[in-house]
């Protein structure tokens, strides 16, 4: 009996080991899939370097150095109130925070981003976020060479973040800034929040009047920065 019982065992086990290997198999092979995608978003590293290095539009206006609206503090209402440029030492710098690039890499100081800059703090479960993001997207290219488009990812989650980036052809870089840290320095809550940072980094302006559209940001940049851009 012991030599039959002992045949009928084998394919067992046989069937048993196969179904383990299987498994092993299936799991390295999940590994890649699994991966994180390439992310859509530039890489930080250019966030540092002097704006202007790269021929501005044909047609745009130079630089005419920084500027802030007359009687700036450097948290403006939003409400789009119209104003000439003033001469610089309006406005406060940047906050003294360091975050880290989307992409990856060596993380990023604020006060070591080069100006003029336009900052946008968004979110992917922000509606109104969503909506201005393209606009941004689109003055990224149409500024590029005067000023720096860059994003500020808050309070999201990476997966979020990066759907948003790939769903609408997002390509300017962007700080990830899960714990508002900037949001708490600049004691402001609500997204979009946008930053309009002048050559010597200081912030000439705030907005928080909501979705912005490419003319209203042009307008922003132009009244602000004193940089004429094309809506």
């Amino acid at each position: 009996m012991k030599p039959r019982l002992a045949a009928l065992l084998v394919p067992v086990l046989l069937v048993l080991a196969g179904c383990t290997a299987t498994t092993g198999q299936e799991g390295s092979a999940a590994g890649p899939t699994r991966a994180a995608r390439p992310s859509p978003f530039a890489d930080c590293a250019t966030l540092t370097a002097p704006t202007g290095t790269t021929a501005a539009p044909s047609g745009s206006a130079a630089r005419s150095g920084p500027a802030a609206p007359t009687g700036s503090a450097g948290a403006g209402d939003g409400s789009g109130t119209a104003g000439s440029p003033a001469a610089a030492g309006g406005g406060s710098p940047l906050p003294e925070l360091v975050l880290s690039c989307f992409t990856g890499g060596a993380p990023v100081a604020l006060r070591d981003i080069h100006g003029p800059a336009v900052i946008n703090v968004w979110a992917s479960w922000c509606p109104p976020c969503r909506k201005e993001l393209p606009a941004f997207q689109r003055l990224s290219v149409r500024a590029a060479g005067q000023l720096q488009v860059i994003g500020v990812n808050s309070r999201d989650s990476r997966d979020g973040a990066q759907a948003v980036g790939e769903d609408f052809g997002i390509r300017f870089p962007v700080l990830f800034d899960q714990g508002e840290a900037l949001q708490r320095e600049l004691r402001r809550t609500a997204v979009p929040l946008t930053l309009l940072v002048d050559a010597q980094g200081r912030i000439a302006h705030t907005d928080t009047s909501g979705a912005l559209d490419d003319i209203r940001l042009a307008d922003l940049v132009h009244r602000h920065l004193g940089l004429a851009v094309p809506a």
